[in-house]
Protein backbone atom coordinates (compact mmCIF):
# COMPACT_ATOMS: atom_id res chain seq x y z
CA UNK A 1 0.00 0.00 0.00
CA UNK A 2 1.14 3.47 -0.61
CA UNK A 3 2.69 5.54 2.49
CA UNK A 4 -0.09 7.46 4.94
CA UNK A 5 -0.35 10.70 4.35
CA UNK A 6 0.88 12.63 7.08
CA UNK A 7 0.62 16.14 8.42
CA UNK A 8 4.38 16.00 9.13
CA UNK A 9 3.73 17.62 12.90
CA UNK A 10 4.91 16.87 15.80
CA UNK A 11 1.31 17.36 17.36
CA UNK A 12 -0.94 14.30 18.94
CA UNK A 13 -3.87 15.93 17.46
CA UNK A 14 -1.97 16.19 13.97
CA UNK A 15 -0.90 12.75 14.39
CA UNK A 16 -4.73 11.66 15.38
CA UNK A 17 -6.03 13.58 11.95
CA UNK A 18 -2.98 11.66 10.03
CA UNK A 19 -5.19 8.73 11.12
CA UNK A 20 -8.85 9.61 11.09
CA UNK A 21 -8.95 12.76 9.46
CA UNK A 22 -9.80 11.45 5.92
CA UNK A 23 -13.64 11.58 4.77
CA UNK A 24 -16.12 9.04 5.80
CA UNK A 25 -13.25 7.33 8.22
CA UNK A 26 -15.23 8.66 11.33
CA UNK A 27 -18.59 7.41 9.49
CA UNK A 28 -16.77 3.81 9.33
CA UNK A 29 -16.53 3.92 12.68
CA UNK A 30 -19.66 4.73 13.67
CA UNK A 31 -20.90 1.60 11.84
CA UNK A 32 -18.09 -0.59 13.49
CA UNK A 33 -18.99 0.62 16.84
CA UNK A 34 -22.37 -1.68 16.36
CA UNK A 35 -20.17 -4.49 15.56
CA UNK A 36 -18.96 -6.58 12.73
CA UNK A 37 -20.43 -5.98 9.44
CA UNK A 38 -20.05 -7.18 5.53
CA UNK A 39 -18.70 -4.23 3.08
CA UNK A 40 -22.32 -4.51 1.52
CA UNK A 41 -23.97 -3.90 4.99
CA UNK A 42 -21.62 -1.02 5.70
CA UNK A 43 -21.90 0.23 1.91
CA UNK A 44 -25.61 0.48 2.26
CA UNK A 45 -25.74 2.13 5.67
CA UNK A 46 -22.59 4.76 4.35
CA UNK A 47 -25.14 6.24 1.71
CA UNK A 48 -22.97 8.23 -0.95
CA UNK A 49 -19.51 6.75 -0.66
CA UNK A 50 -18.24 5.17 -3.69
CA UNK A 51 -17.62 1.45 -3.58
CA UNK A 52 -13.50 2.60 -4.00
CA UNK A 53 -13.42 5.29 -1.14
CA UNK A 54 -14.78 2.80 1.19
CA UNK A 55 -12.52 -0.24 0.21
CA UNK A 56 -9.19 2.07 0.16
CA UNK A 57 -10.30 3.49 3.93
CA UNK A 58 -11.27 0.16 5.00
CA UNK A 59 -7.44 -0.91 3.94
CA UNK A 60 -6.25 1.75 5.74
CA UNK A 61 -7.98 1.72 8.98
CA UNK A 62 -6.48 -2.33 8.50
CA UNK A 63 -3.37 -1.12 8.20
CA UNK A 64 -3.37 1.45 10.97
CA UNK A 65 -4.55 -0.85 13.30
CA UNK A 66 -8.41 0.64 14.18
CA UNK A 67 -10.38 -2.52 11.80
CA UNK A 68 -9.69 -6.13 11.45
CA UNK A 69 -11.09 -8.38 8.73
CA UNK A 70 -12.26 -12.03 9.18
CA UNK A 71 -14.08 -14.39 7.81
CA UNK A 72 -17.34 -15.87 9.03
CA UNK A 73 -17.43 -19.31 9.75
CA UNK A 74 -19.82 -21.91 6.46
CA UNK A 75 -22.86 -21.08 6.20
CA UNK A 76 -21.83 -17.48 6.14
CA UNK A 77 -18.64 -17.83 4.85
CA UNK A 78 -18.23 -14.33 4.49
CA UNK A 79 -15.89 -11.39 5.45
CA UNK A 80 -16.68 -9.14 7.91
CA UNK A 81 -15.02 -6.03 9.06
CA UNK A 82 -14.50 -5.18 13.48
CA UNK A 83 -13.14 -2.51 15.05
CA UNK A 84 -10.10 -2.88 16.89
CA UNK A 85 -9.62 -2.00 21.07
CA UNK A 86 -7.91 0.92 19.72
CA UNK A 87 -10.55 2.03 16.52
CA UNK A 88 -13.26 1.57 19.81
CA UNK A 89 -11.64 4.06 21.84
CA UNK A 90 -12.99 6.62 19.21
CA UNK A 91 -16.12 6.32 21.04
CA UNK A 92 -15.80 9.42 23.18
CA UNK A 93 -14.29 11.22 20.31
CA UNK A 94 -17.16 10.86 18.39
CA UNK A 95 -19.70 11.66 21.68
CA UNK A 96 -17.84 15.18 21.62
CA UNK A 97 -18.09 15.70 18.14
CA UNK A 98 -21.88 14.73 17.87
CA UNK A 99 -22.22 16.92 21.05
CA UNK A 100 -20.17 19.87 19.05
CA UNK A 101 -22.38 19.23 15.72
CA UNK A 102 -25.91 19.19 17.87
CA UNK A 103 -26.37 23.12 16.33
CA UNK A 104 -25.32 22.36 12.79
CA UNK A 105 -28.12 19.85 12.53
CA UNK A 106 -31.57 22.10 12.07
CA UNK A 107 -34.36 20.39 10.55
CA UNK A 108 -33.63 17.42 8.45
CA UNK A 109 -33.84 18.34 4.71
CA UNK A 110 -35.30 16.48 2.11
CA UNK A 111 -31.62 15.06 0.78
CA UNK A 112 -30.86 13.69 4.18
CA UNK A 113 -30.42 10.22 4.09
CA UNK A 114 -31.25 8.69 7.47
CA UNK A 115 -30.84 5.58 9.46
CA UNK A 116 -32.21 4.25 13.04
CA UNK A 117 -29.14 3.59 14.24
CA UNK A 118 -27.65 7.26 14.21
CA UNK A 119 -29.43 8.04 16.53
CA UNK A 120 -27.97 5.65 18.78
CA UNK A 121 -24.46 8.14 19.55
CA UNK A 122 -27.04 11.05 20.71
CA UNK A 123 -29.20 8.23 22.75
CA UNK A 124 -26.17 7.00 24.52
CA UNK A 125 -24.76 10.38 25.42
CA UNK A 126 -28.65 11.17 27.26
CA UNK A 127 -28.62 7.88 29.12
CA UNK A 128 -24.25 8.20 30.55
CA UNK A 129 -23.91 8.00 33.93
CA UNK A 130 -26.96 5.13 34.16
CA UNK A 131 -25.09 2.12 34.69
CA UNK A 132 -24.55 -1.09 32.68
CA UNK A 133 -27.70 -1.89 31.00
CA UNK A 134 -29.27 -2.75 27.86
CA UNK A 135 -31.62 -0.31 26.16
CA UNK A 136 -34.05 -1.63 22.92
CA UNK A 137 -34.95 1.94 20.79
CA UNK A 138 -38.43 1.74 18.84
CA UNK A 139 -38.57 4.61 16.28
CA UNK A 140 -40.42 4.91 13.16
CA UNK A 141 -37.47 4.46 11.20
CA UNK A 142 -36.80 0.74 12.66
CA UNK A 143 -35.45 -0.17 15.97
CA UNK A 144 -32.17 -0.70 17.86
CA UNK A 145 -30.64 -1.70 20.75
CA UNK A 146 -28.04 0.17 23.07
CA UNK A 147 -25.18 -0.43 25.35
CA UNK A 148 -25.02 1.90 27.89
CA UNK A 149 -21.97 1.97 29.80
CA UNK A 150 -20.20 -1.02 27.86
CA UNK A 151 -17.20 -1.95 28.71
CA UNK A 152 -16.40 -3.79 25.38
CA UNK A 153 -18.13 -5.15 22.56
CA UNK A 154 -20.42 -3.21 20.34
CA UNK A 155 -22.06 -0.49 22.17
CA UNK A 156 -24.94 -0.81 20.06
CA UNK A 157 -26.53 -2.79 17.03
CA UNK A 158 -29.62 -2.56 14.93
CA UNK A 159 -32.87 -4.95 15.84
CA UNK A 160 -34.30 -5.77 19.20
CA UNK A 161 -31.93 -6.53 21.82
CA UNK A 162 -30.71 -9.75 22.48
CA UNK A 163 -32.18 -11.00 25.84
CA UNK A 164 -34.54 -8.89 28.02
CA UNK A 165 -33.52 -5.30 27.83
CA UNK A 166 -33.36 -2.70 31.16
CA UNK A 167 -35.57 -0.25 29.26
CA UNK A 168 -37.61 -0.56 26.00
CA UNK A 169 -37.84 3.77 24.62
CA UNK A 170 -40.54 4.09 22.04
CA UNK A 171 -40.82 7.94 20.96
CA UNK A 172 -41.83 9.73 17.03
CA UNK A 173 -39.29 10.96 14.85
CA UNK A 174 -39.92 14.41 16.18
CA UNK A 175 -38.84 13.87 19.54
CA UNK A 176 -35.90 11.57 18.55
CA UNK A 177 -34.72 14.83 16.31
CA UNK A 178 -34.87 17.04 19.05
CA UNK A 179 -33.15 15.00 21.40
CA UNK A 180 -30.46 14.67 18.63
CA UNK A 181 -30.45 18.16 18.37
CA UNK A 182 -30.01 18.97 22.25
CA UNK A 183 -33.41 20.73 22.40
CA UNK A 184 -34.69 18.66 24.98
CA UNK A 185 -33.36 15.79 27.64
CA UNK A 186 -34.53 12.50 27.88
CA UNK A 187 -35.60 12.37 31.39
CA UNK A 188 -37.92 16.11 30.13
CA UNK A 189 -39.56 13.94 27.12
CA UNK A 190 -40.55 11.22 29.47
CA UNK A 191 -42.15 13.56 32.03
CA UNK A 192 -43.72 15.25 28.87
CA UNK A 193 -44.97 12.00 27.36
CA UNK A 194 -43.00 12.40 24.65
CA UNK A 195 -40.96 9.02 25.02
CA UNK A 196 -42.62 6.12 26.55
CA UNK A 197 -40.87 3.84 29.08
CA UNK A 198 -41.93 -0.10 29.10
CA UNK A 199 -39.75 -2.27 31.20
CA UNK A 200 -38.69 -3.81 34.75
CA UNK A 201 -35.11 -2.75 34.74
CA UNK A 202 -33.27 0.06 36.91
CA UNK A 203 -32.89 2.34 34.38
CA UNK A 204 -36.66 1.92 33.09
CA UNK A 205 -37.23 3.12 37.02
CA UNK A 206 -34.73 5.71 37.08
CA UNK A 207 -36.24 7.21 33.60
CA UNK A 208 -39.82 6.85 34.67
CA UNK A 209 -39.06 8.37 38.55
CA UNK A 210 -37.08 11.49 37.05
Amino acid sequence: MPPRRSYDQYCSAARALDLVGDRWTLLIVRELLAGPRRYTDLHADLPGVSTDVLASRLKDMERDGLTTRRRLPPPGAAYVYEITDRGRRMLPVLQALGSWGEAELGERRPTDAVRAHWFALPLLRALEGEGEETVEVHLEEGEFHLRVGAGTGPVYGDGPAPGEPAARLTMDAATCEALARGEMGLPAAVRDGRVTVTGDGALAKALRDA
